[in-house]
Order: C-alpha cells, then sequence, then structure tokens
C-alpha cells in the first residue's frame, strides 16, 4: 500500500468519525433533560403564539433532519449559532475561553513529556536499583491521584499555607499567567505522567532486551550510541502512541481543574453551560473535544510509522 492511499484512507475515516459525531452531538440536543425553549423563556410565562415565534426563530419548528443539514452547513461555514446564555455567537464566547485552556494543556503536555518520559527512562536505565523503586511508588502514587484531589491538595499546600502561587483566576500577561497556570497544570498532568512514566519504562526494558542491543554493546559499541540509536527511538512509538491519546483527552480533563481553580477556560465553559442548558455552546465545545481528539490520533497514526520504520516495513510485507 503506497503512503498516499494510507493517508487518504486515514483521512476519510477521520472525515466520516467527525461526520457521525456531529450527528450524535446534535441529536443530543433532545435527548438531554430539558427544553431550549423553556431556557430561552425562564422567569416569563409567554403565550403560545409568543412560543410558536420563539420556536421559529431557532428552527424548532422545522423536522429534525432538515435542523440537522441546516446546522451542520453552518458549523462547516464556521457559525456555531448564538449562545442563549451570553447572547453573542458562539464562536466569540468559545475563542474568549480558548486561550487560557490552550496554555493550561500546552503546559501540562510539556510536564507529561519531560518528566513522564525523563522518569521512565531513568527507572529502565536503572532497573532494581532504589531510583528505579522510587519512580515506580512515585508512579503509583501519581496514578491513583486524581485531578481534583490533586488540586485540593495543590491549593492547600502551596497556595494557601505557603502561598507561593496564586489559587484562583487566569492572571494578566504571560509571565502572571504562566504564574496561575502553574499549579493548575500539575494538577492535571499528574495522573498522565503517571502513565506515560510507566509506558516509557515497560517500552524501554523491552528495547533493552533485543538481541541487537545486547550485541552491539557485546562488540563495544559505545552505550550512549545503542541507547540513542536502537533502544530510545524504537521504544517512541507506544510512548508517542499513548502520549497522543492522552494529550488528545485532556482537554475533557479541564472542566475539573479549572473549576477548582477558579480558571476562566473552555473546560469550565462547558460545566456553567451544561448547568444552564445553553446547548448550543454544549453542541460547540464536545464537538471541539472530539475533533481535536479524531485529529491528534490521526497524525499520530501517520507519524508513528515514520518513528518506527518496523511499521511501515510490516505493512508493505502484508
Amino acid at each position: 500500500m503506497s503512503v498516499a492511499v494510507a493517508v487518504l484512507r486515514k483521512v476519510v475515516g477521520m472525515a466520516v468519525t467527525l461526520l457521525v459525531t456531529s450527528f450524535l452531538v446534535f441529536s443530543s440536543l433532545y435527548l438531554a433533560p430539558g427544553d431550549p425553549v423553556s431556557f430561552l423563556v425562564k422567569g416569563r410565562s409567554p403565550s403560545p403564539a409568543e412560543l410558536a415565534a420563539i420556536r421559529k426563530e431557532f428552527g424548532f419548528d422545522q423536522p429534525f433532519p432538515v435542523r440537522y443539514w441546516h446546522w451542520l452547513d453552518a458549523v462547516l461555514h464556521g457559525d456555531f449559532g448564538r449562545s442563549y446564555l451570553f447572547h453573542e455567537s458562539v464562536g466569540a464566547v468559545i475563542w474568549a475561553r480558548l486561550p487560557a485552556s490552550l496554555l493550561l494543556v500546552g503546559v501540562a503536555t510539556l510536564l507529561i513529556a519531560v518528566v513522564g518520559i525523563g522518569a521512565g527512562a531513568l527507572s529502565a536505565l536503572r532497573r532494581g536499583t532504589r531510583t528505579d523503586k522510587g519512580v515506580l511508588l512515585l508512579v503509583t502514587v501519581g496514578a491513583a491521584v486524581p485531578s481534583f484531589a490533586a488540586a485540593v491538595l495543590l491549593r492547600s499546600v502551596f497556595g494557601v499555607r505557603l502561598g507561593w502561587f496564586p489559587t484562583i483566576g487566569n492572571g494578566t500577561g504571560l509571565l502572571d499567567e504562566l504564574h496561575h497556570v502553574a499549579m493548575p497544570a500539575v494538577a492535571l498532568s499528574v495522573t498522565f505522567m503517571a502513565l506515560v512514566t510507566r509506558v516509557t519504562r515497560a517500552s524501554m526494558l523491552d528495547e533493552l532486551g533485543r538481541e541487537h542491543v545486547e550485541v552491539a554493546l557485546s562488540r563495544g559499541v559505545p552505550r550512549g550510541s545503542v541507547l540513542r540509536r536502537h533502544v530510545f527511538r524504537n521504544a517512541l512509538g507506544p510512548i508517542v502512541t499513548v502520549s497522543g491519546l492522552l494529550v488528545s483527552g485532556m482537554l475533557v480533563s479541564t472542566a475539573i481543574v479549572e473549576t477548582a481553580f477558579g480558571m476562566s477556560g473552555i473546560g469550565s465553559l462547558l460545566v456553567q453551560c451544561v448547568d444552564e442548558l445553553d446547548f448550543q455552546v454544549v453542541q460547540a465545545l464536545v464537538l471541539l473535544v472530539v475533533a481535536v481528539f479524531v485529529v491528534v490520533n490521526t497524525l499520530v497514526d501517520l507519524v508513528h510509522p515514520l518513528i518506527d520504520p518496523r511499521i511501515a516495513a510490516g505493512g508493505g510485507a502484508r
């Protein structure tokens, strides 16, 4: 199978997945409790004529397939509708909150890559030593700590007791924003760091036990060269795959962390809009999260053969 055909299949699969997801997301509006019209008239008792006018204005009087088609066509043109809660376009509402969440996810991703992969590699290279046992202990504890528990602990110790970091808000200016996002990023990434550490350690131990690695070392090839060219490079495949899955799903976890630290991001926006039945914003956010998840994992699938040529060779042989 040529590379072009493989890429085309991945892109088509991604498009089909997003199309099916869009239908499920739009359909969820009619499965969720509550009525969008009842939210729009909250606190009032409109007449039947007013209710009919509202339904017509927002398209609720049209058949379901027609509503879905109009919604999908608007989404493809970048129009996600108008927020019932904020009385402005959904795109503007999300865009105003997106930078804070991207900064949070970016810093958390950096922590996962540096600490998770570094600790896993160190543990594998010093297997059976105190360092290895210490890393495994920290990994076990980290994997068992949910984001909300880590957020509470960090706020209590480093925010309230020691006063090293602010406990609420986004901050203003890059340095202040980084200062505010430090604890939320740690709380968001602690479980993911533990998982990446485990995968890195297991993958590197598997490669260290390969026959060609042992032969290269026995022939006097420098250990650093063997580790870099044969061990770490071949171990990157599973690491990148798992990291892609975790990072792409991290946007969902931001809801807990942003709420705990009073941050104004898309995670806390999702919680607020679910509580207030702002279906337009909820639909857009869910579609955004799923789209990021699908796109990132498609990119990981495409990059994986470049990292580990054995996969491409195996695919060609098949």
